[in-house]
């Protein structure tokens, strides 16, 4: 059983990612438990589809430029369905190409994100040369 949930939890995780990758607002929202809880790496909490769609909206919106997450690295604990993805985040700043690493923090119950919990090293992303 436990083999087959961490097979879930890496297809569940990945789908989720390609989402943000491709993005697709919806896509991402459809992840979420309807009280599922996204914490910013700025330490804001947003509760139920309604904030987390908002909150991720700037994003998909274009606000920041064009971001990619590229996968690094993925821990899953299959019994507790928690998962931590690290990640480089590929952005343009000024037209200049950028890149920050991070992790989240991912709690599933069934196959709904109840907890993305998203962290930097710094109050805010710090940037580094792609």
């Amino acid at each position: 059983m436990t083999t087959d949930r961490r097979t879930e939890l890496a297809s569940l995780t990945a789908n989720f990612m390609d989402a943000f990758n491709r993005g697709d607002l919806e896509g991402v929202i459809a992840h979420f438990h309807p009280d599922g809880v996204y914490d910013e790496f700025n330490g804001r909490r947003n509760v139920g589809l309604s904030a987390v769609s908002e909150a991720f909206r700037p994003q998909f919106e274009g606000a920041f430029g064009e971001m990619k997450f590229i996968d690094d690295d993925l821990f899953i604990d299959a019994d507790t369905g928690k998962v931590m993805a690290s990640w480089r985040c590929t952005i343009d700043v000024k037209g200049e190409p950028m890149s920050w690493r991070g992790l989240d923090l991912i709690h599933f119950e069934a196959d709904k994100v109840v907890f993305k919990g998203t962290y930097a090293k710094a109050k805010a992303p710090l940037l580094e040369p792609r």
